[in-house]
């Protein structure tokens, strides 16, 4: 009797992943999702209470099985038409796969929902595939802030012009 073929290993599927805005219940996995992401200049839970609380503040997340395992925090200032990337964060195991433009886009649609037309946000200067995304996104590099993060790397800075919306 011959021996039984050997099957194919099946491929994995990854779940949908969902962007939505976050949510109190969100903030421990926020807390743990900054933790593993940046070794300095982390945000912590209190700070992430203020900007879920915050009026002038949106927090997006991405989710997969009511996970989140991406956010991204924009900075809106009232007078004026530049919002603020603050940060994006994306679970090591889940980047390349499409969800740090997921949240850019969403916090690029939460800045146009409040009047934005543009965005700047800062990335460190040895972020090259952070730059890329933002390149890739039409962002363009305009400055450079020296010793801008605690360790005393430089920060690229970017800006995009936002496309008025409909």
């Amino acid at each position: 009797m011959p021996a039984p073929a050997a099957s194919a290993p099946s491929p994995i599927v990854a779940t949908p992943v969902q962007v939505r805005r976050a949510r109190f219940d969100d903030l421990g996995a926020l807390v743990a999702l900054e933790q593993s992401t940046f070794a300095l200049d982390r945000m912590s839970a209190r700070q992430w209470r203020r900007h879920l609380r915050s009026t002038s503040a949106d927090v997006v997340v991405a989710v997969r099985d009511d996970r989140p395992i991406g956010a991204a925090v924009v900075f809106h200032r009232r007078g004026t038409d530049i919002a603020r990337l603050y940060s994006i964060a994306v679970a090591a195991g889940e980047r390349g796969g499409g969800i740090g433009r997921a949240l850019l886009d969403a916090a690029e649609q939460a800045a146009r929902a409040r009047g934005g037309r543009r965005v700047r946000l800062e990335v460190r200067s040895d972020n090259a595939a952070a730059q890329a995304l933002y390149e890739r996104a039409g962002y363009r590099a305009f400055g450079v802030h020296p010793a801008y993060y605690k360790d005393g790397a430089d920060a690229r800075r970017y800006e995009k012009l936002l496309a008025a919306p409909g």
